[in-house]
């Protein structure tokens, strides 16, 4: 359950007003320091009868391969979800910086399908702040429940990595043990992903941050070029699942390595069938060609 009391927005915010909010906040922190923030802040963020756009929708369809259709992805309803979210990490009291946090990885529960003409109330909290060798993670919570009788249809939560932030009394884990060694299987896909990809999906969601747009934006935030948004290769390994998607499933995703654009992209999708004949679940697993470097792994099983 999300913690109280709730915080009611008067409609979605707007992402590109939360990065620029985001910018001018560390500014602020370089100068005066976090001031002792150490403990994430209390209650959610909520938006009452949210309807999607149908035209953003379609357009994010074929942006991502997803066949047309009333019902939207789970990663659209992600990218819907998105701005109530980091609504919650913009927060003058969220003591982890917005820019530079790094995505960790998905866990999404879709508990059926969801049309566009639906009226959704979303909300938002964050939850589990703890070390990272790299610095501290939290998870941040979205939920998205039918507004007409409050039922829950899609949950996902989201975990950030603000690298090189140790904050006092979050203690550090020990470095764990070694990282398994990927080889490659043999591909069933290949992506062919333009310099433009992260303004693409931008456009369809919303989501403006600067590391995905080009090279200059990419760099002043300490990148030698521009990477893909970690949610538009999830959604694009979900849509290439296809057909074995169940109307309520779980999508899972991990991200290890970043995507830098222009970029191929191997992908192999394996799934597992029941001795019925029917499927219980895909695994997906993407890297990188050239290299043999493992980008994201995933799953996605019918509830």
């Amino acid at each position: 359950m999300s913690p109280e009391p709730a915080l009611i927005l008067d409609e979605l915010p707007s992402l590109s007003k939360l990065y620029v909010n985001a910018a001018a906040t560390a500014a602020r922190r370089r100068l005066l320091g976090t001031q002792g923030l150490n403990s994430l802040p209390p209650g959610r963020h909520e938006v009452h009868g949210v309807r999607a756009d149908v035209g953003n929708l379609t357009a994010y369809q074929h942006l991502i391969g997803e066949s047309a259709s009333d019902a939207m992805p789970a990663g659209f309803i992600h990218a819907l979800a998105f701005p109530v979210a980091m609504s919650v990490l913009n927060r003058d009291d969220f003591p982890l910086p917005l820019l530079g946090m790094i995505h960790l990885g998905n866990r999404v529960e879709q508990m059926r399908a969801i049309q566009f003409s639906e009226l959704l109330d979303i909300r938002s909290w964050a939850e589990d702040m703890r070390g990272h060798r790299a610095g501290t993670q939290v998870d941040i919570v979205a939920e998205v429940r039918a507004s007409d009788d409050g039922t829950l249809v899609w949950r996902g939560v989201s975990n950030y990595l603000a690298k090189g932030v140790y904050l006092p009394g979050i203690n550090k884990p020990g470095t764990g043990s070694a990282a398994w060694e990927f080889t490659p299987p043999a591909p069933t896909a290949e992506w062919q992903l333009g310099v433009d990809t992260g303004r693409s999906y931008a456009t369809v969601s919303g989501d403006y941050n600067p590391i995905h747009l080009s090279m200059l934006s990419a760099k002043a935030l300490g990148l030698r070029r521009s990477i893909a948004h970690g949610m538009y290769l999830a959604s694009r390994a979900l849509a290439d699942v296809g057909s074995v998607k169940s109307e309520a499933f779980r999508w899972d995703v991990s991200f290890e390595a970043p995507v830098f654009l222009p970029a191929r992209v191997a992908l192999e999708i394996a799934t597992v069938q029941s001795a019925a004949g029917g499927w219980q679940r895909s695994d997906y697993v993407a890297w990188n060609p050239r290299s043999g470097r493992k980008h994201f792994s995933g799953s996605v099983t019918g509830l």
